[in-house]
């Protein structure tokens, strides 16, 4: 029999924070829906984050409906027992131990899910559920809301306003609790030590898949469930882009290599990524432009803490990166001109922070009425400063094309600044080169 991963009475405590924000609504949060890789066969399946955030159940076909004030003011909606199918596909709960092991006021089997779900939206102020976002969902959602509002008219009254449940639950995931926090330092950990055993696996003549495999096997070794995305391999002109994902290259000397990857520890995402000489050594050219990045990527670091804009981090980023590219001639003309034109946009395209959580790129407002939100203690953000010089530009000069070098850490907000939660694995130029190849020398 499978059990819950972690204690019962961290969702209690959240719904019980939650109540007090939605008295007299609703929250209706559904599970994802189990999606085909190929024929008949399935992708792994991963629950929402939301609804583990409040309930820590992760099976499919699930509904929560949460209902402060109310008799019972959490339902699930679960799927039955089933010995055949469990035979097939594994255990599940069922209506009667989900209710007991999850500690959930009652629970329903999911066929009774548009019946029961129209009863229970019936006489709120206000329903909370986001639209448009998963395709299962949304008629369910539709058709529980043409049957519980049917008859409102005759009394001259309209539905209970819709409101986005992922703006309402981003605001109490966007800090992390003390045990969230403990997580995510396990999740960055066990990413930052699977890092360093691809560092000490690069060589010349591997491939990047095999590499790879190698991440996904430290990092299930170290206790992750497996990665918390798509992990990205990629050396050679393959580093240059952003969301490279074929993995399947053959490394070459004189190349870098961009390692992008993180392990999900208890639904906690690690985010890291090095870029690393594959013969163990830099060129001249890759060092001083990997040193400055570096440069870059150490004062942002050092930046953050509460109070701090978080777009301060992006335009100290375009600055940063700009005077680079004015220094190795790959731009012309004064920063500020640069950075007005965005002309340095060609070779930095991207943003340098993003929330992480429970999602890689988590929930949570960053902008607030057109402006950047200043950070709070229990933030968690990465830090990820690159510049990127494709092979086929012939305005870059030979020695920097095909070199796209990336450099990023997960921070922890603290009272007083902040905590890098991936500083186990190297960035130093020093170090980096006295790990790449460790393996076989």
């Amino acid at each position: 029999m499978r059990k819950p991963s972690v204690p019962i009475e961290i969702f209690k405590a959240r719904r019980q924070r939650l109540a007090q924000l939605i008295k007299g609504s609703a929250l209706l949060v559904p599970a994802w829906p189990e999606l085909i890789r190929n024929a008949d066969s399935h992708f792994n399946y991963r629950a929402d984050s939301n609804l583990f955030y409040l309930t820590g159940f992760d099976e499919p076909e699930s509904w929560l409906f949460f209902r402060p004030g109310s008799k019972n003011e959490v339902t699930l909606f679960v799927r039955q027992k089933n010995e055949e199918r469990e035979t097939w596909d594994g255990f599940r709960y069922g209506v009667e131990a989900a209710k007991k092991i999850f500690g959930v006021d009652q629970t329903y089997p999911i066929e009774d899910l548009v019946k029961v779900g129209s009863e229970l939206i019936q006489g709120v102020d206000k329903i909370y559920y986001t639209l448009f976002r998963n395709s299962w969902s949304d008629p369910l959602f539709a058709e529980m809301i043409h049957k519980a509002y049917g008859t409102r008219p005759r009394y001259g009254l309209g539905p209970a306003p819709i409101y986005d449940a992922n703006s309402l639950l981003g605001e109490m995931r966007i800090v992390k609790s003390d045990e969230e926090a403990d997580f995510m330092r396990r999740a960055c950990g066990i990413s930052a030590e699977a890092h360093v055993e691809l560092m000490k696996a690069t060589k010349p003549g591997v491939s990047e898949r095999a590499l790879h495999g190698l991440f996904i096997k430290s990092v299930m070794e170290r206790g992750a469930v497996g990665e918390a995305y798509g992990g990205i391999v990629a050396s050679g002109d393959n580093s240059t882009t952003l969301h490279y994902r074929f993995n399947e290259a053959v490394l070459e000397a004189g190349q870098v290599l961009l390692v992008d990857c993180g392990a999900e520890f208890q639904f906690y995402s690690g985010d890291i990524t090095r870029t690393y000489p594959v013969n163990g050594r830099f060129t001249n050219a890759q060092k001083r432009v990997y040193q400055k990045i570096l440069n870059v990527q150490k004062k942002l670091i050092e930046m953050v803490k509460p109070g701090l804009p978080h777009f301060d981090l992006q335009e100290a980023t375009i600055r940063g990166l700009t005077e680079i590219l004015i220094e190795e001639k790959l731009l012309s003309g004064s920063v500020d001109d640069n950075i007005k034109s965005g002309a340095y946009q060609k070779y930095y395209p991207h943003g340098v922070s993003h929330l992480l959580g429970l999602d890689t790129h988590d929930l949570g407002a960053i902008r607030v009425q057109g402006a950047s939100r200043p950070m709070e203690a229990g933030w968690v953000i990465t830090i990820e400063p690159g510049l990127y010089f494709s092979a086929k530009d012939e305005n870059v000069p030979e020695e920097l094309r095909g070199v796209g070098i990336r450099i990023e850490d997960d921070i922890l907000v603290t009272a007083d600044g902040c905590e890098n939660m991936t500083r186990g694995v190297p960035k130093e130029v020093e170090e980096v080169e006295a790990l790449v190849g460790a393996n076989f020398r």
